[in-house]
């Protein structure tokens, strides 16, 4: 499996918001990976649509978690952007194949995409957050910047 561009960008996109409790912009996000912010924007809008980001305008505004890193699995925002993941056409639809009644590569294949599915589900958000900075001699804490927690 490939992610999309854009799933790839959602999930940066909430690992950044969940790496610090302050409201943040879609331009600092977006400077933060050096991707250009219309992309930032429309996955905000995306996660924003399915409750994972609360933006807030006005003086003081910008975009932040609306449901705690604990509460979110690395497998729903992949199933949200990506929709099916089926490695063929045939995991997924029925008579696409005129060996598809008889094919055990699909049932391996399903298999196979079962068990990633229930993987990325057990994964949660805090999970996959930057703990410690390779080399330093402390834990990376919240008041951390963010540069810093994500630096080699």
């Amino acid at each position: 499996m490939r992610l999309s561009l854009q799933t790839d960008y959602a999930l940066r996109t909430l690992m950044y918001l969940a790496s610090d409790s302050d409201r943040t912009t879609i331009a600092e996000v977006a400077g933060f990976f050096r991707i250009s912010a219309p992309n930032v924007a429309k996955v905000v809008n995306q996660l924003a649509r399915l409750g994972y980001v609360r933006s807030v305008r006005g003086i003081g505004g910008g975009i932040e978690l609306a449901v705690a890193a604990e509460e979110i699995t690395i497998g729903e925002i992949v199933e949200a952007f990506e929709g099916s993941l089926h490695l063929l056409e045939c995991v997924g639809t029925d008579n696409v194949c005129v060996i598809q009644d008889y094919c055990k590569l699909r049932n391996v294949l399903a298999r196979a995409e079962q068990v990633q599915v229930d993987y990325l589900k057990g994964v949660r958000l805090c999970d996959v957050l930057p703990v410690k900075i390779p080399g330093a001699k402390r834990s990376v804490t919240r008041s951390s910047s963010r540069k810093e927690r994500y630096s080699k």
